[in-house]
């Protein structure tokens, strides 16, 4: 009986001791997986920021399909770079309006000393030029014309102006419309270009004597007039305009 008492004793003290020693081993577990976790974090932390910023600055950014859909101006190619550093550089087709490879040569001629030459850009100027020319012309404007012509044409048209002036005659002309403008000469003769255009127009036209009087032509009909006038620029000058260097019939 007392040897029963006493073995069940020994075994609940057995059996709390036990308990103790998992229990304490348990703790000492968890807290070595607690450090060895913060660790293992620090670690992990550290290389992430090492390894990332040389991924920012050695890798390159992958292009996606969505990056350059069809239709997108496309990234310039080795050969096109080239185009441009090219001197005197390569003309885009744009530059030449259609004209008989006489014409184009000339054009390419000019362009090829004058950078800032552009064919398209100068038909808009010499149609504007004409304008001007002919308006001037008919209201005895002696200043715009001598800024818009060479010396030559500047005496023809003021020469035009003094006999009309001493007859007593005004004109009432009206430019209705411009038809078509061509280029039919483009030449290249160092330093000077030149370019001759052909103008079709329709202009309402009346001449008046010194009492008013209608003498000539009628505003309610417009009649067409050719004209082919040459533009003449020194390409070593620094002034970029060009001068009506020529006028004719066509």
């Amino acid at each position: 009986m007392r040897c029963s008492f006493v073995n069940r004793t020994y075994l609940g003290l057995c059996g709390i001791a036990a308990r103790i020693v998992v229990k304490q081993w348990n703790q000492h577990v968890t807290v070595e997986i607690v450090i060895l976790a913060m660790i293992a974090a620090f670690l992990g932390l550290r290389l992430y920021s090492v390894l990332g910023r040389r991924a920012e600055h050695e890798e390159e950014p992958i292009q996606g399909r969505f990056d350059n859909p069809p239709g997108a101006p496309r990234a310039p190619t080795p050969q096109q770079v080239e185009d441009v550093d090219t001197f005197p550089p390569r003309m885009p087709q744009r530059e030449y309006p259609a004209a008989d490879p006489m014409v184009e040569r000339g054009l390419r001629d000019i362009a090829s000393v004058d950078r800032r030459f552009d064919a398209f850009a100068f038909m808009e100027g010499a149609r504007s030029a004409y304008r001007m020319v002919l308006e001037a012309f008919w209201e005895g404007d002696k200043d715009e014309l001598r800024h818009l012509c060479d010396a030559s044409v500047y005496e023809s048209f003021a020469a035009a102006i003094d006999a009309r002036n001493e007859a007593g005659e005004t004109l009432e002309n009206r430019l209705v419309r411009i038809e078509e403008t061509a280029i039919s000469v483009a030449q290249y003769d160092a330093p000077m270009a030149r370019i001759t255009v052909r103008f079709r127009a329709d202009i309402a036209a009346v001449t008046r004597d010194a009492q008013g009087n209608v003498i000539a032509g009628s505003l309610d009909d417009a009649i067409e007039a050719i004209d082919v006038w040459t533009f003449a620029r020194d390409t070593k000058s620094p002034d970029p305009d060009w001068v009506l260097d020529e006028t004719d019939e066509g």
